[in-house]
């Protein structure tokens, strides 16, 4: 007898040319997808003949039980904003539901923009590492780590759901960077009205001007879809050194050697 299943498919920044062949397969055959908006705008085409929910409009037992009713009758999806991997909701009710669901990865919010941007973030010889964080989880206990705590040189850092004024969030960066670095905001990537600023940390808030990127004067708390990457990777320059390098000691091959 075949089960019904729950699929939690990686949807990135909401783009449908980037949903993967697997989360395709997977999406064509579910009855019925939760889907944050504006994903069942951006999916419309996935998503046409299938009953579209938005997950956020329950608490959790409630989202439980609808799930269970509609497991009686078809597969059921879950486009999930950017990825399971950083920051998702949705670990509680993959952990409820157990071998009845799987995960299928997407292309994540922080691959797409450093695509975007056309950027290496952990750059050999500039960036020896790349580190997520978010301000709205940082610093709530004594002791916590804070954001100027990662802003370090060689470290590139994408940065998600800012919380904080432009303002506020340069000084924290400039104040762990001790240096003016590149930065770039990308807001709604892959989606309508989709918008990328780039500059350093010395002349981006002129370039942003009042544009309220990170929803911070709107009624609702929801985070704002905006990425903020800052770090030397933004601005080096990469001149084939580091290839040569590479292709001498790594990549080429040795006879008898």
């Amino acid at each position: 007898m075949m089960v019904n299943k729950v699929y939690f498919i990686g949807a990135g920044p909401g783009d449908p040319e980037m949903l993967t062949l697997a989360g395709a397969r997977a999406l064509s055959h579910c009855g019925v997808v939760f889907a944050a908006t504006p994903y069942e705008q951006t999916f419309a085409e996935h998503l046409a003949g299938k009953q579209v929910l938005v997950p956020f409009d329950y608490y959790f037992d409630e989202l439980l039980e609808r799930i269970d009713g509609f497991l009686n009758e078809s597969d059921v999806a879950f486009l999930i904003p950017g990825d399971l991997t950083f920051y998702s909701p949705f670990q509680g009710l993959v952990d409820a539901l157990g071998e009845r669901c799987e995960v299928i990865p997407g292309v994540g919010t922080a691959n797409a923009a450093s695509a975007r941007l056309k950027r290496t973030l952990d750059l050999p010889g500039v960036c020896k590492s790349a580190v997520i964080v978010s301000p709205r989880t940082l610093g709530d206990r004594p002791g916590d780590p804070t954001l100027a705590d990662f802003a370090r040189p060689g470290t590139t850092l994408l940065i998600y759901m800012n919380n904080m004024p432009l303002s506020d969030l340069v000084a924290e960066l400039r104040g762990g960077y001790g240096s003016d670095v590149g930065i770039a905001l990308i807001h709604r990537l892959g989606l309508p009205g989709e918008e990328i600023v780039e500059g350093l940390l010395s002349d981006i808030e002129g370039k942003v001007g009042e544009r309220d990127f990170f929803n911070l004067s709107a009624k609702t708390k929801r985070p704002a879809l905006t990425l903020v990457i800052v770090g030397e990777s933004l601005i080096a320059h990469e001149d084939g050194t580091w290839w040569d390098h590479r292709r001498e000691h790594i990549w080429r091959y040795r006879d008898n050697e």
